[in-house]
Protein backbone atom coordinates (compact mmCIF):
# COMPACT_ATOMS: atom_id res chain seq x y z
CA UNK A 1 0.00 0.00 0.00
CA UNK A 2 2.83 2.42 0.72
CA UNK A 3 4.28 2.01 -2.46
CA UNK A 4 1.45 2.46 -4.23
CA UNK A 5 0.71 5.64 -2.34
CA UNK A 6 4.40 6.62 -3.51
CA UNK A 7 4.31 5.58 -6.87
CA UNK A 8 0.81 7.08 -7.55
CA UNK A 9 2.02 10.66 -6.82
CA UNK A 10 2.97 13.39 -9.47
CA UNK A 11 6.56 14.43 -8.14
CA UNK A 12 7.04 17.01 -11.29
CA UNK A 13 4.29 19.08 -11.34
CA UNK A 14 4.58 22.78 -12.02
CA UNK A 15 2.76 24.85 -9.14
CA UNK A 16 1.80 28.58 -10.32
CA UNK A 17 0.26 29.44 -7.05
CA UNK A 18 1.87 32.38 -5.85
CA UNK A 19 2.85 32.88 -1.87
CA UNK A 20 4.11 35.99 -1.79
CA UNK A 21 6.37 35.72 1.21
CA UNK A 22 9.74 36.64 0.52
CA UNK A 23 11.80 39.78 -0.36
CA UNK A 24 13.24 40.27 -4.52
CA UNK A 25 16.85 39.77 -5.26
CA UNK A 26 17.65 36.37 -3.83
CA UNK A 27 19.70 33.95 -6.28
CA UNK A 28 20.53 31.47 -3.85
CA UNK A 29 19.68 27.89 -4.90
CA UNK A 30 17.44 27.00 -1.73
CA UNK A 31 15.81 30.64 -1.48
CA UNK A 32 15.73 31.59 -5.25
CA UNK A 33 13.49 28.91 -5.59
CA UNK A 34 11.20 29.05 -2.20
CA UNK A 35 9.61 31.81 -0.70
CA UNK A 36 9.95 31.99 2.69
CA UNK A 37 11.17 35.25 4.90
CA UNK A 38 9.78 38.83 5.03
CA UNK A 39 11.76 41.97 6.53
CA UNK A 40 13.08 42.55 9.90
CA UNK A 41 12.83 46.04 10.98
CA UNK A 42 15.15 48.70 11.42
CA UNK A 43 18.24 48.02 13.32
CA UNK A 44 17.94 50.65 15.69
CA UNK A 45 14.68 49.44 16.67
CA UNK A 46 15.72 45.98 17.04
CA UNK A 47 18.47 46.97 19.04
CA UNK A 48 16.12 48.73 21.96
CA UNK A 49 14.51 45.54 22.58
CA UNK A 50 15.23 43.80 25.54
CA UNK A 51 17.12 40.22 25.05
CA UNK A 52 14.48 37.35 26.22
CA UNK A 53 15.70 35.93 29.80
CA UNK A 54 15.69 31.85 29.04
CA UNK A 55 17.08 28.92 28.20
CA UNK A 56 18.62 28.44 24.62
CA UNK A 57 19.29 31.09 21.67
CA UNK A 58 19.14 34.64 22.21
CA UNK A 59 16.73 37.48 19.99
CA UNK A 60 15.26 40.06 20.55
CA UNK A 61 11.66 40.31 20.91
CA UNK A 62 8.99 41.17 17.89
CA UNK A 63 9.55 43.99 15.90
CA UNK A 64 7.46 46.98 16.43
CA UNK A 65 6.53 47.25 12.83
CA UNK A 66 3.36 44.09 13.48
CA UNK A 67 2.00 46.28 15.42
CA UNK A 68 0.87 48.60 12.23
CA UNK A 69 -0.90 44.87 10.51
CA UNK A 70 -3.70 43.04 12.01
CA UNK A 71 -2.19 39.32 13.15
CA UNK A 72 -5.81 37.84 11.93
CA UNK A 73 -6.07 39.36 8.74
CA UNK A 74 -2.51 38.40 7.74
CA UNK A 75 -3.20 34.71 8.92
CA UNK A 76 -6.71 34.53 7.18
CA UNK A 77 -5.29 35.80 3.58
CA UNK A 78 -2.41 32.77 4.71
CA UNK A 79 -4.86 30.10 5.17
CA UNK A 80 -6.55 31.20 1.97
CA UNK A 81 -3.86 31.08 -0.09
CA UNK A 82 -2.52 27.72 1.61
CA UNK A 83 -5.99 26.55 0.52
CA UNK A 84 -5.48 27.98 -3.30
CA UNK A 85 -2.32 25.66 -3.16
CA UNK A 86 -3.24 22.87 -1.68
CA UNK A 87 -6.09 22.85 -4.51
CA UNK A 88 -3.71 23.24 -7.36
CA UNK A 89 -1.51 20.56 -6.27
CA UNK A 90 -5.00 18.06 -5.44
CA UNK A 91 -5.87 19.19 -9.25
CA UNK A 92 -2.57 17.85 -10.48
CA UNK A 93 -2.25 14.68 -8.68
CA UNK A 94 0.99 16.30 -6.59
CA UNK A 95 -0.95 16.32 -3.24
CA UNK A 96 0.31 13.60 -1.13
CA UNK A 97 -2.56 11.62 0.85
CA UNK A 98 -2.34 11.39 4.56
CA UNK A 99 -1.11 7.59 3.79
CA UNK A 100 2.11 8.54 1.80
CA UNK A 101 5.36 7.82 3.65
CA UNK A 102 7.05 11.16 3.39
CA UNK A 103 4.13 12.86 4.28
CA UNK A 104 3.49 10.64 7.30
CA UNK A 105 7.32 11.81 7.55
CA UNK A 106 6.55 15.44 7.71
CA UNK A 107 3.35 14.90 9.98
CA UNK A 108 5.07 13.02 12.67
CA UNK A 109 8.21 15.59 13.05
CA UNK A 110 5.78 18.35 12.52
CA UNK A 111 3.45 17.10 15.70
CA UNK A 112 7.61 16.83 17.47
CA UNK A 113 8.06 20.05 17.04
CA UNK A 114 4.99 22.01 17.33
CA UNK A 115 4.39 21.50 21.42
CA UNK A 116 7.47 23.70 21.84
CA UNK A 117 6.37 27.07 19.58
CA UNK A 118 4.29 28.51 22.37
CA UNK A 119 6.85 29.85 24.20
CA UNK A 120 7.88 31.89 20.82
CA UNK A 121 4.21 33.34 19.93
CA UNK A 122 1.08 33.23 22.29
CA UNK A 123 -0.94 33.13 18.98
CA UNK A 124 0.43 29.77 18.08
CA UNK A 125 -1.94 27.91 20.62
CA UNK A 126 -4.69 28.68 18.62
CA UNK A 127 -3.12 28.19 15.16
CA UNK A 128 -5.04 25.06 13.05
CA UNK A 129 -1.18 23.72 12.01
CA UNK A 130 -1.22 22.08 8.85
CA UNK A 131 1.54 19.83 6.53
CA UNK A 132 1.01 19.21 2.97
CA UNK A 133 3.76 17.71 0.54
CA UNK A 134 3.60 19.04 -2.59
CA UNK A 135 5.07 16.54 -5.79
CA UNK A 136 7.16 19.21 -7.39
CA UNK A 137 10.86 19.34 -8.21
CA UNK A 138 11.78 22.33 -6.28
CA UNK A 139 13.64 23.08 -3.70
CA UNK A 140 11.02 24.42 -1.12
CA UNK A 141 9.43 24.48 1.65
CA UNK A 142 7.84 27.20 3.79
CA UNK A 143 5.78 27.74 6.86
CA UNK A 144 3.09 30.39 5.95
CA UNK A 145 1.51 32.70 9.12
CA UNK A 146 -0.96 31.12 11.18
CA UNK A 147 1.25 27.48 10.83
CA UNK A 148 0.39 26.54 7.25
CA UNK A 149 3.24 24.06 6.42
CA UNK A 150 4.23 22.83 2.97
CA UNK A 151 7.45 21.37 1.60
CA UNK A 152 8.21 19.99 -1.60
CA UNK A 153 9.35 16.87 -2.74
CA UNK A 154 11.92 18.16 -4.48
CA UNK A 155 14.09 19.52 -1.28
CA UNK A 156 13.58 16.25 0.68
CA UNK A 157 14.77 13.96 -2.67
CA UNK A 158 17.80 16.04 -4.35
CA UNK A 159 18.84 16.83 -0.95
CA UNK A 160 18.57 13.56 0.52
CA UNK A 161 17.69 15.20 3.72
CA UNK A 162 17.87 13.37 7.19
CA UNK A 163 14.83 13.80 9.46
CA UNK A 164 17.48 15.69 11.50
CA UNK A 165 18.23 18.27 8.51
CA UNK A 166 14.23 17.96 7.29
CA UNK A 167 13.47 19.30 11.57
CA UNK A 168 15.77 21.81 10.71
CA UNK A 169 14.26 23.25 7.79
CA UNK A 170 11.10 22.94 9.57
CA UNK A 171 11.73 24.66 12.44
CA UNK A 172 13.36 27.65 10.74
CA UNK A 173 9.96 27.89 8.47
CA UNK A 174 8.32 27.48 11.82
CA UNK A 175 10.12 30.32 13.24
CA UNK A 176 9.30 32.13 10.31
CA UNK A 177 5.85 32.42 11.11
CA UNK A 178 6.06 32.74 15.12
CA UNK A 179 7.78 35.47 14.50
CA UNK A 180 6.00 37.19 12.12
CA UNK A 181 8.29 38.34 9.91
CA UNK A 182 5.47 38.33 7.05
CA UNK A 183 3.27 40.47 9.31
CA UNK A 184 6.26 42.63 9.76
CA UNK A 185 7.45 43.42 6.36
CA UNK A 186 4.00 44.11 5.26
CA UNK A 187 3.92 46.55 8.78
CA UNK A 188 7.12 47.71 7.13
CA UNK A 189 6.08 48.62 3.59
CA UNK A 190 2.49 50.02 5.31
CA UNK A 191 5.07 52.28 7.57
CA UNK A 192 7.34 53.49 4.24
CA UNK A 193 3.97 55.48 3.14
CA UNK A 194 4.09 57.09 6.53
CA UNK A 195 6.80 59.02 5.49
CA UNK A 196 10.19 58.70 7.55
CA UNK A 197 9.76 61.79 10.21
CA UNK A 198 6.64 60.72 11.04
CA UNK A 199 8.11 57.06 11.52
CA UNK A 200 11.00 57.95 13.07
CA UNK A 201 8.78 59.96 16.12
CA UNK A 202 6.30 57.08 16.54
CA UNK A 203 9.52 54.36 16.81
CA UNK A 204 11.06 56.98 19.15
CA UNK A 205 13.92 56.91 16.90
CA UNK A 206 14.94 60.93 16.70
CA UNK A 207 17.56 61.12 14.74
CA UNK A 208 19.54 58.06 14.02
CA UNK A 209 15.79 56.75 12.90
CA UNK A 210 15.78 59.51 10.04
CA UNK A 211 18.64 58.57 8.79
CA UNK A 212 18.47 54.91 8.86
CA UNK A 213 15.02 55.26 7.37
CA UNK A 214 16.45 57.28 4.43
CA UNK A 215 19.07 54.91 3.46
CA UNK A 216 16.21 53.51 1.17
CA UNK A 217 13.94 50.11 0.66
CA UNK A 218 16.34 48.84 -1.21
CA UNK A 219 19.22 48.69 1.18
CA UNK A 220 17.21 47.95 4.20
CA UNK A 221 15.55 45.16 2.41
CA UNK A 222 19.45 43.65 1.47
CA UNK A 223 20.32 44.33 5.31
CA UNK A 224 17.40 43.47 7.25
CA UNK A 225 16.71 40.03 5.30
CA UNK A 226 19.40 38.64 5.93
CA UNK A 227 19.34 39.06 9.91
CA UNK A 228 15.65 37.19 9.54
CA UNK A 229 16.84 34.46 7.94
CA UNK A 230 19.76 34.22 10.80
CA UNK A 231 17.29 34.82 13.37
CA UNK A 232 14.95 31.47 12.17
CA UNK A 233 17.92 29.83 11.76
CA UNK A 234 18.75 29.70 15.36
CA UNK A 235 15.20 29.67 16.81
CA UNK A 236 14.70 26.44 14.42
CA UNK A 237 17.35 24.89 15.68
CA UNK A 238 16.08 25.39 18.89
CA UNK A 239 12.82 23.99 18.30
CA UNK A 240 14.35 21.11 16.77
CA UNK A 241 16.68 20.20 19.70
CA UNK A 242 13.72 20.69 21.90
CA UNK A 243 12.28 18.24 19.58
CA UNK A 244 14.85 16.09 20.25
CA UNK A 245 16.43 16.39 17.08
CA UNK A 246 20.50 16.93 16.71
CA UNK A 247 20.69 20.52 15.86
CA UNK A 248 24.25 19.89 14.54
CA UNK A 249 22.24 18.68 11.89
CA UNK A 250 22.08 22.65 10.90
CA UNK A 251 25.71 22.37 9.16
CA UNK A 252 25.08 19.19 7.32
CA UNK A 253 21.98 20.66 5.89
CA UNK A 254 23.53 23.80 4.98
CA UNK A 255 26.98 22.04 3.77
CA UNK A 256 24.30 20.51 1.31
CA UNK A 257 22.85 24.13 0.26
CA UNK A 258 26.15 25.40 -0.05
CA UNK A 259 26.68 22.28 -2.72
CA UNK A 260 23.34 23.49 -4.70
CA UNK A 261 24.26 26.96 -4.49
CA UNK A 262 27.39 26.89 -6.78
CA UNK A 263 26.81 29.77 -9.26
CA UNK A 264 24.63 31.78 -6.11
CA UNK A 265 25.29 35.85 -6.18
CA UNK A 266 27.99 37.51 -3.68
CA UNK A 267 26.86 37.48 -0.12
CA UNK A 268 26.05 41.23 -0.24
CA UNK A 269 24.14 40.89 -3.10
CA UNK A 270 21.61 38.79 -1.50
CA UNK A 271 19.12 38.93 1.41
CA UNK A 272 20.22 36.02 3.10
CA UNK A 273 23.53 34.95 4.35
CA UNK A 274 25.81 32.75 2.96
CA UNK A 275 25.94 29.17 3.54
CA UNK A 276 29.65 29.48 5.56
CA UNK A 277 28.00 32.53 7.69
CA UNK A 278 25.30 30.52 8.45
CA UNK A 279 27.49 27.57 9.82
CA UNK A 280 29.36 29.39 11.30
CA UNK A 281 26.68 31.04 13.46
CA UNK A 282 24.98 27.88 13.78
CA UNK A 283 28.04 26.58 15.61
CA UNK A 284 28.25 29.53 17.58
CA UNK A 285 24.81 28.65 19.00
CA UNK A 286 25.29 24.77 19.02
CA UNK A 287 26.58 25.47 22.91
CA UNK A 288 23.20 27.02 23.68
CA UNK A 289 20.74 24.65 22.57
CA UNK A 290 22.83 20.96 22.66
CA UNK A 291 21.96 21.01 26.50
CA UNK A 292 18.10 20.90 25.54
CA UNK A 293 18.57 18.04 22.52
CA UNK A 294 20.84 16.55 25.80
CA UNK A 295 17.25 16.30 27.91
CA UNK A 296 14.71 16.02 24.85
CA UNK A 297 13.24 12.70 24.39
CA UNK A 298 14.53 11.26 21.15
CA UNK A 299 12.04 10.20 18.20
CA UNK A 300 10.55 6.83 18.69
CA UNK A 301 10.93 6.46 15.08
CA UNK A 302 12.96 6.99 12.06
CA UNK A 303 12.29 8.02 8.51
CA UNK A 304 14.37 8.37 5.64
CA UNK A 305 14.46 10.49 2.19
CA UNK A 306 12.58 9.05 -0.69
CA UNK A 307 14.52 7.68 -3.37
CA UNK A 308 16.71 9.54 -5.74
CA UNK A 309 14.50 8.98 -9.09
CA UNK A 310 16.25 6.26 -11.29
CA UNK A 311 17.50 4.53 -8.44
CA UNK A 312 14.35 2.13 -7.97
CA UNK A 313 12.17 1.43 -4.86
Amino acid sequence: MRQDLESDLVEDATITTRIDRHGQGCGCALHGRRLFTGLLAGAAATAALPVLAREGVEVGGNSKFTKLVSAEEIEAAAQQQYLQLRQEASGKGALAPAGHPQQQRLQFIADRLIPHTLEWNARAKGWKWEVSLIGSKELNAFCMPGGKIAFYLGILQTLQLTDEEVAMIMGHEMAHALREHARERIGKQTATRVGANLLSSLLGLGGLGDAALGLGSQLLTLKFGRQDESEADLVGMELAARAGYNPRAGVTLWQKMAEASKGAPPQFLSTHPSSSTRIQEIEASLPKVTPLFARAARPPRQFGPPALRGNGG
